[in-house]
């Protein structure tokens, strides 16, 4: 009876063992998904544009048609508020996918 004991424990030790390991090993793969899982980039699409004027800057627009800044730098990306030139092309209203 004592060997039959023995038997049974050392089968759950060794589940216990397995389960710990399976546990273990899922975690680490979570952990490596998310470190190394690549961001998912939105691209803006444009709805409306507004050709830049003499003296127009970026914070202006951005108040005339009710745009959040963030938003703004959004749907457009290669804007350069620094060398926005007279007749640039502006996007104004748009979304991102």
């Amino acid at each position: 009876m004592a060997k039959s004991n023995s038997n049974v424990a050392m089968y759950l030790n060794l589940l216990l063992l397995l389960s710990l390991l399976l546990i273990l090993n899922m975690a680490e793969s979570r952990l490596y998904l998310t470190r190394h899982a690549k961001a998912r980039t939105l691209t803006p699409t444009c709805v409306s544009i507004y050709g830049a004027e003499e003296g127009d800057t970026c914070f202006g627009i951005t108040q005339a048609f009710n745009l959040t800044s963030d938003f703004f730098n959004q749907i457009n990306p290669n804007l350069n508020c620094d060398q926005m030139f007279v007749g640039q092309w502006i996007c104004v209203d748009g979304f991102l996918s």
